[in-house]
């Protein structure tokens, strides 16, 4: 993995893209990441349904621009400090998430699984998609495989 840039510390818009300094973890930084996105989660105020899916839309958005602007500056196109997409892609996996710690533990297991293992069409679009949308999509992908993951674990258990 490439060092963690300087810029991380005294740049805000780096700073936001590597998960407000957990994608500088020396090892599995997606996963301090996702960590970090975990925390936040639990943070977040309780939303209906429109609500959190505009959260995750302008999270999304905003994304692409952290992303892409980070890269740009410190040359490396997905380097893998930039956690602003594990942020993202967690909170889309818990969208509609049953309340509980079960849920919280799962959803970022079922996440991290399918952004590491990156099945079919996931990989493809690590490989091919370029810029900030590029870094952001495999990830949202990889949220919609845990998400779906997710809501049927709920039928069968609940």
């Amino acid at each position: 993995m490439a060092l963690t840039p300087g810029s991380v510390w005294r740049n805000p818009i780096h700073f936001a893209a590597f998960g407000f300094g957990s994608g500088a973890a020396p090892v599995a930084p997606g996963t301090f990441g996702t960590l970090a996105a975990v925390a936040l989660y639990l943070l977040l105020p309780t939303m209906s349904v429109l609500v959190y899916c505009v959260f995750l839309l302008l999270t999304f958005a905003l994304g692409v621009w952290l992303c892409e602007r980070t890269a740009r500056d410190i040359g490396v196109h997905d380097h893998g400090g930039i956690v602003w997409d594990e942020f993202v892609g967690y909170w889309l996996t818990m969208l509609l998430a049953p309340p509980g710690w079960l849920w919280i533990v799962l959803g970022f297991v079922l996440f991290r699984f399918f952004d590491i293992v990156k099945p079919w069409p996931i990989r493809w679009l690590d490989a091919n998609v370029e810029g900030g949308f590029g870094i952001m999509i495999d990830d949202v992908l990889a949220a919609i495989m845990a998400l779906v993951c997710m809501q049927l674990l709920a039928v069968v258990i609940l």
